[in-house]
């Protein structure tokens, strides 16, 4: 289709544009959820730091414990935080707790499961084996391992392992500052009550949520008149703000009432391109704005959510340094219903999900696709992905899919 770029380069595009990564600051590791790592962590420590059980039991010498009926003197105990600092000696045991430092002298753990204690007397009912249940020192790491590299999200997986690692305080990317502004002037903000040709404004709500999931601080700049001036002081607002990022929504085609690429254009923009291959969301304008990148989205609900979650969204995380931002997150799924051939424009169609146990999920596209539908997308658990002249396809033929139940780090 003439003057349209296909989605790739336009992401490519948008990814190019980012001039590097925003800048760190440091936070406590318990403010740290959501953010995005700008250094490595590297183990300050070893982890476990010393031989510990994985069982509770009793710590012996497997030469010992290597018969059954076997008897061992009980000499003391190791508990987690309390442990034993004696030796285990010939013909010796020492109760053990999971979690609990192993003692010098002993190879092995005798689980109480497999044992007997009365009166100070620790007899074998099953025998062990040298190192049976015990972790090892450095088993999970050691001291200056490098455990996660920069441009990860932190999550409570990671969260956790920093803390382990023995890190109270991480370096991150700030979050990248995201001005949103709705244009329009059939636009009232929620909560007003729409004349009789005006409607409620959403796409800024659903662009804000999508921004702040992946890392962003919002700038909510409201809603513009379609009108060159409003549109400027907006613009300004954004850059007083300093934002990273400006997200326009609505008026960014070139009709008699389409100001927004004009307006920019009034304050310097330089325009990246407009207009994709893609549907919905061809009218996507991208440029930058002195040190500002901007997006601007088209005004249809599914177009700017679609766009949002195909640019907005890897924008976001490389302005963060994530070394992923513009990876593929489709994944396969089987075709629920015919489809006939595509035109020249990638179609990113909602669509249900249905899943059977070991089988790979069958996606079946809503029969309304229009791009003014939010009910439809609101439904939808996924964006079943269409390429450009696709040929028909059959129900049960493989596609792609973007399932939109999925958290983004």
């Amino acid at each position: 289709m003439s003057g349209l770029i296909p989605v790739a380069e336009a992401l490519a595009r948008v990814l190019a544009s980012v001039t590097g990564p925003v800048e760190a600051e440091t936070m406590p590791l318990a403010q740290a959820a959501g953010r995005t790592l700008a250094a490595d962590i590297v183990a300050s420590r070893t982890q476990p730091p010393f031989p510990a059980s994985a069982m509770d039991g009793y710590a012996v010498r497997s030469a010992d414990a290597d018969h059954i009926d076997a008897r061992l003197r009980l000499i003391g105990t190791s508990a987690a935080g309390h442990g034993f600092t004696g030796q285990v000696g010939e013909g010796e045991a020492v109760r053990i707790f999971t979690g609990a430092p192993v003692p010098n002298g002993a190879d092995a753990i005798l689980i109480q499961e497999d044992a007997r204690a009365e009166d100070g007397i620790v007899r074998v009912l099953e025998a062990v084996e040298p190192g049976r249940f015990i972790r090892r020192a450095g088993l999970d790491f050691t001291a200056g391992d490098t455990l996660l590299t920069a441009g990860l999200g932190l999550d409570a997986r990671r969260l956790a392992l920093a803390a382990a690692a023995g890190h109270p305080c991480l370096s991150v990317r700030r979050r990248p500052r995201v001005a949103i502004l709705a244009t329009g002037d059939e636009l009232v903000e929620p909560g007003a009550t729409p004349a009789w040709d005006q409607i409620v404004a959403s796409n800024s709500l659903a662009l804000a949520a999508l921004a702040a999931e992946a890392g962003a601080e919002i700038i909510d700049l409201g809603i513009a008149a379609d009108d060159h001036g409003a549109l400027e002081d907006a613009f300004r607002r954004a850059r007083g703000a300093r934002a990273d990022l400006l997200i326009t929504l609505g008026g960014a085609s070139v009709g008699d009432h389409d100001l927004v690429q004009a307006a920019l254009a009034r304050e310097g923009l330089e325009l990246g391109f407009w207009r994709v291959a893609l549907r919905p969301g061809k009218p996507l304008m991208h440029g930058r704005l002195g040190d500002m990148l901007v997006i601007g989205l088209p005004g249809n609900p599914v177009s700017s959510i679609v766009c949002g979650l195909l640019f907005v969204i890897p924008a976001i995380r490389a302005l963060q340094g994530d070394p992923q931002a513009g990876a593929d997150r489709s994944e396969p799924a089987t075709l629920g219903r015919d489809l006939p051939a595509n035109d020249g424009r990638a179609d990113y169609m909602r669509a249900s999900l249905a899943f059977d146990p070991g089988q790979l999920p069958v996606a079946t596209p809503e029969q309304r696709q229009d791009s003014s539908m939010l009910a439809v997308l609101g439904r939808s658990e996924a964006l079943l992905i269409r390429a450009p002249h696709e040929p028909p396809a059959q129900a049960g033929d493989l596609c792609r899919i973007i399932r939109l139940d999925r958290r983004l780090l």
